[in-house]
């Protein structure tokens, strides 16, 4: 499609009939249903995608044993196609840790969310590439490395489109010789399937209030590792997930160890961030829980490939925000759709991703532009993916109330019960509320790395393959540069130095000998902690240069 050229220094055009803002599995599932829609009614609509990663994949990380429900829908020969779904589960196994023991939880005293019979270990990213490939094949256009950064709205401030950065600018915000202008890219409807807090999506929040009827949204920190095991320990299939030490009872978490195929295991630990503790930090409690004698039996002697962290929404249904508003709609893990009971959001990603297609593209054929699909989400009310979120609704309102009463009312609830309970409770907080004053808390002292089992922050961003271009402005902002020493520092002592996952904020004395916040934007994964957890909200994560961050392969 030709770009149409406005005034000498404006940003250059380009019509969609939709743009989908996320190249991960709900923005190429939207995709690629526009397309088939469009074969199948004999038309023709103009689909492309922004993604901010160097490639598709790229910004992609997830634990991940993936239910095909939804594939089985978008694309039913997938098999035949391809698919990178290689490693069907063939055990589960659900551990109670103490710090040196472990109490095995029998597969029949499971509840279903936790039976992963028909699912399959994967690597998203790699999966996603996949789907990338279809959606190309398919006739929709992707732009990899390419940031949205602005939301376009019309004279009546309805979404008409989204614009991409400026490449090019220092970080002072002067021109430099590579200085190219943004482009923009307009379109009747316009999907945001940015993933968990997606900063456009985050901005829609508030200019449009989506949330006023929902709950707040909490989220978790997932933080990865790819590892290489001996063969004789390794067996394909077997999916492992554990709760209790290295975190109190009190703190929402839990790790997951899957088998792959390739004599790899994902190895990985999720922190909630409405933990109370500032001295807490979710990095080096994952290096801890390597340490525990039934995970470390698997990974000594083995070698850790790569690393990766991603915040994940785990709110629920009940925190779902509004979904729809003119000109566009929100799909996927930016709404919200994971299913924290089954630690699992793929599936609803695409099935989100679909059905938003599907209205946008009944909305289009009927000569709509740039109103409000309202259709999708009563599709969504009538789909088996509300009944799945409806069924699990409580789960982690439960566990925010500690371990052992979450347990046992997550049993009653879904294994005694099967979801069918009258009784809904509701998330009261947002996570960066929660922290309380470091003088009221415990003082946490971690373990060195032994750079054999565990390691440090820096050493584990650089096998993320992070790289941004070091002149540009930072896009960890700060709304008042006085608050990380006056508030942060003073009252929560400095919690973002450990609640980072990737080195990125540090407290380092100036010239004079007083503190000062360093902020390490190079060493960012794009996780989003930062914008969640800080507990006066004066972080504010937006788009970097497209094509910055982690480059995972196999994440």
């Amino acid at each position: 499609m030709e770009p149409q050229v406005a005034l000498a220094d404006a940003r250059e055009c380009m019509e969609y009939d939709v743009v989908i803002v996320g190249g991960g599995p709900a923005g190429l599932s939207a995709a690629i249903r526009l397309k088939q829609k469009a074969k199948e009614s004999g038309t023709d609509i103009e689909v492309c995608v922004l993604e901010k990663g160097s490639e598709v994949g790229a910004h992609i990380l997830s634990g991940a044993v993936m239910d095909p429900r939804a594939l089985d829908e978008l694309i039913p020969d997938w098999k035949e196609k391809g698919a990178p779904l290689n490693v069907e589960v063939t055990e589960d196994r659900f551990l109670f840790l103490s710090k040196n023991g472990a109490k095995a939880v029998p597969n029949w005293a499971l509840p279903d969310n936790f039976k992963n019979h028909g699912n399959y270990v994967v690597s998203l990213a790699n999966f996603t590439r996949w789907l990338g490939q279809q959606a190309e094949a398919i006739g929709v256009e992707i732009f990899a490395g390419f940031s949205a950064s602005e939301i376009l709205y019309d004279a009546n401030g309805a979404v008409e489109g989204v614009a991409t950065g400026d490449v090019g600018v220092g970080k002072n915000g002067e021109r430099t010789e590579n200085f190219q202008r943004g482009m923009e890219l307009r379109a009747k409807y316009t999907l945001f399937c940015e993933g968990a807090r997606g900063h456009l999506g985050r901005q829609l929040h508030e200019r449009l209030k989506l949330n006023k009827d929902s709950d707040p949204q909490v989220y978790g920190l997932g933080i990865k590792e790819l590892w290489e095991i001996d063969p004789s320990k390794h067996q394909p299939g077997l999916v492992i997930h554990t709760a209790g030490w290295p975190l109190g009872s009190d703190t929402y978490g839990g790790s997951f160890l899957y088998h792959i195929d390739n004599n790899q295991v994902m190895v990985g630990f999720v922190v909630g961030l409405g933990y109370t503790n500032p001295y807490l930090s979710p990095f080096e409690e994952f290096q801890r829980y390597k340490t525990h004698p039934e995970i470390r039996r698997y990974l000594e002697g083995g070698k850790r490939v790569s690393y990766g962290a991603r915040a994940i929404t785990a709110g629920g249904l009940m925190s779902l925000p509004r979904l729809t508003f003119p000109g566009g709609a929100l799909a996927g893990d930016n709404a919200g759709f994971l299913n924290a009971s089954r630690i699992k959001g793929s599936h609803a990603a695409i099935k989100t991703g679909m059905m938003a297609a599907e209205n946008a593209f009944d909305a289009i054929q009927s000569g709509r532009r740039n109103d409000e699909l309202t259709s999708y989400p009563d599709a969504f009310r009538k789909s088996w993916l509300y009944s799945e979120l409806y069924r699990a609704r409580n789960f982690k309102q439960w566990m925010s109330k500690g371990l052992y009463v979450g347990t046992l009312m997550i049993g009653i609830e879904q294994k005694l019960l099967a979801g069918r309970v009258p009784w809904t409770l509701h998330h009261r907080h947002s996570d960066h509320e929660m922290l309380r004053r470091a003088s009221q808390c415990k003082r946490i002292d971690y373990p060195k790395p032994d750079g054999k089992l565990t390691f440090d922050r820096l050493s584990s961003v650089y096998i993320s393959n992070t790289n941004h271009e070091e002149n540009q402005p930072a896009h960890l902002t700060l709304k008042d540069p006085s608050v990380p020493v006056g508030v942060n520092l003073e009252i929560y002592a400095g919690p973002e130095a450990r609640f980072c996952p990737a080195g990125v904020y540090e407290y380092v004395k100036d010239d004079e000998g007083a503190d000062r916040l360093q902020i390490n934007a190079q060493n960012c994964v794009h996780c989003k902690t930062c914008d969640i957890k800080d507990p006066t909200q004066n972080i504010v994560w937006v788009a970097p240069e497209g094509g910055g961050g982690p480059n995972y392969t196999s994440m």
